[in-house]
């Protein structure tokens, strides 16, 4: 269990402080909702997250088999849709890592992106995207 707590700071703007370090996050409304945006929104954190989680498996499994995933990058682009709600209708994520995988290794961290946790939890009406390249 992780305990968050936010605090609504005014101007559709919120704090959020991860209580086990003490560091802080603020979020904005975008501008296309009210906000100014002046910081991550909600739906970038979730689009965020995602990119975050898909990097952070694929380290433990390239750990596991002794690859080398430093300087690996994802980029998430966030597609919102506003029917029959506002909401995150595709999340486009492209993984780089910059050393060069045999084809083996590469589907293994390919199921390890699409096994992570934040995917998982993903409703299966939000399309999420995934391209991975290896290598200069």
């Amino acid at each position: 269990m992780v305990e968050i707590q936010l605090s609504y700071e005014g101007e559709l703007r919120c704090l959020a402080q991860h209580m086990p370090s003490g560091r802080e996050i603020s979020t904005d409304a975008p501008v296309d909702n009210h906000g100014r945006g002046e910081s991550f929104s909600p739906t970038d954190l979730l689009a965020t997250s995602l990119g975050a989680c898909m990097l952070t498996i694929m380290a433990i499994a390239g750990e596991k088999h002794g690859w080398d995933l430093g300087g690996a990058r994802a980029r998430v682009e966030k597609h919102m849709v506003a029917d029959p709600a506002r909401r995150v209708g595709r999340l486009d994520v492209e993984i780089h890592v910059p050393h060069s995988l045999d084809s083996k290794a590469q589907r293994i961290l390919e199921r390890a992106a699409h096994s992570c946790p934040v995917h998982r939890s993903l409703h299966p009406d939000v399309d999420v995207a995934l391209s991975l390249r290896f290598g200069d």
